[in-house]
């Protein structure tokens, strides 16, 4: 889209420099990648921008506001497509912990490896697991034994 079209050369000069400080807020070292990408509040922002530093008399086309509109509901859609896969994650770190209730695991715990039985299992997001009485976190174990 060419912002020209619907700004003035002013408007569009402040709008850039908006757009440029953000992105030197997100990706201060400069790289390109994965790490300067915009979230669903940065959209929100850029989208508030344009529409603030609007032309009244030469509004924006809408066919692109249309678009921008499917963009930013496809970014909350993938937003809570990621919360759930976030809890279904943690669902499946429960039920395996449970599995481990009786059996004998070795846990790593910094150049220690402990061995013992699982006696109870406690934490709703992170599993901990009751080893020797102490709690050890889920992602610690490092072997089952049978």
């Amino acid at each position: 889209m060419d912002l020209s079209v619907s700004m003035s050369p002013a408007d569009l000069a402040k709008t850039k420099s908006v757009v440029d400080s953000l992105n030197k807020a997100l990706n201060p070292s400069g790289s390109a990648g994965p790490t300067g990408s915009l979230g669903k509040n940065d959209f929100l922002k850029l989208l508030m921008e344009q529409l603030t530093h609007q032309d009244p008399s030469a509004p924006m086309n809408d066919q692109s506001f249309i678009a921008q509109m499917a963009q930013f509901s496809t970014l909350e859609q993938m937003t809570n497509m990621n919360e759930s896969f976030n809890q279904l994650k943690q669902l499946l770190a429960a039920g395996q912990a449970l599995n481990l209730l009786g059996k004998k695991v070795e846990i790593a715990e910094g150049e220690n490896i402990v061995q013992g039985t699982v006696d109870a299992i406690s934490g709703q997001d992170v599993p901990q697991l009751l080893v020797g009485g102490n709690y050890y976190d889920y992602s610690q174990i490092s072997k089952v034994l049978e």
